[in-house]
């Protein structure tokens, strides 16, 4: 039995086609049930669907095979007991700093306002500058705007959420995109199997 972690939303609705074309397809029903582990065409082949930072988690600890899950967990789950083995080159954009247009970058410590803390964090590691993280589950946007931050480390995609409301990128961090994920404790035992759905997923990119 394989069972595959895949993530809600946007990166789900990318991913099904790419795993129907290698072989892999479930049913609108199941999609549509409240089932937490759904099946596939597969008697052999299960699939689990939740939120985007749960994926590696359960494929660190077995309780998935392998998984898809954007290169921002990634980052911020720090990968270990996974192997990451292929971009899917889908949902791509970008982990950028964003600030207001006459924001004074240059204090002795930058408040950031971020989800992405270990990212940010590395990010002005690397750059030298002392940093304050506020960790924000959402409106990043509104941190800058109403004194909470200096500025911001969030997805873009199309960039319009920030012209709505008065930012700027200021800094490309990582250009982001989903990647297929492997427990590397399965990988071993496994290989053969798992091998194979790669491979044909590979051949269908």
């Amino acid at each position: 039995m394989l069972t595959i972690a895949l993530s809600k939303g946007r990166i789900l609705d990318q991913t099904l086609p790419l795993l129907e074309k290698a072989g892999i397809s479930i049913s609108k029903s199941e999609l549509e049930s409240r089932k937490l582990i759904l099946d596939t065409n597969l008697n052999d082949v299960k699939v689990i669907v939740i939120r985007a930072s749960d994926v590696p988690v359960f494929v660190q600890h077995g309780a998935a095979d392998f998984g898809i899950a954007g290169k921002d967990v990634l980052l911020e789950h720090g990968a270990n007991g996974i192997f990451e083995l292929l971009d899917l080159n889908i949902s791509k954009c970008r982990l950028m700093v964003a600030s207001k247009k006459d924001q004074d970058l240059n204090k002795s410590t930058l408040k950031v306002a971020t989800k992405y803390v270990k990212s940010a964090k590395e990010y002005f590691y690397r750059q030298g500058k002392q940093v304050e993280v506020i960790k924000l589950y959402g409106a990043m946007e509104l941190a800058p705007i109403v004194g909470l931050s200096d500025c911001i480390v969030d997805l873009v995609d199309t960039g319009n959420t920030l012209k709505a409301n008065n930012l700027v990128p200021i800094a490309l961090i990582q250009k982001i995109s989903s990647r297929l994920i492997v427990n590397s404790a399965a990988f071993n035992t496994k290989h053969k199997e798992i091998k194979l759905w790669i491979q044909k997923i590979k051949q269908n990119l």
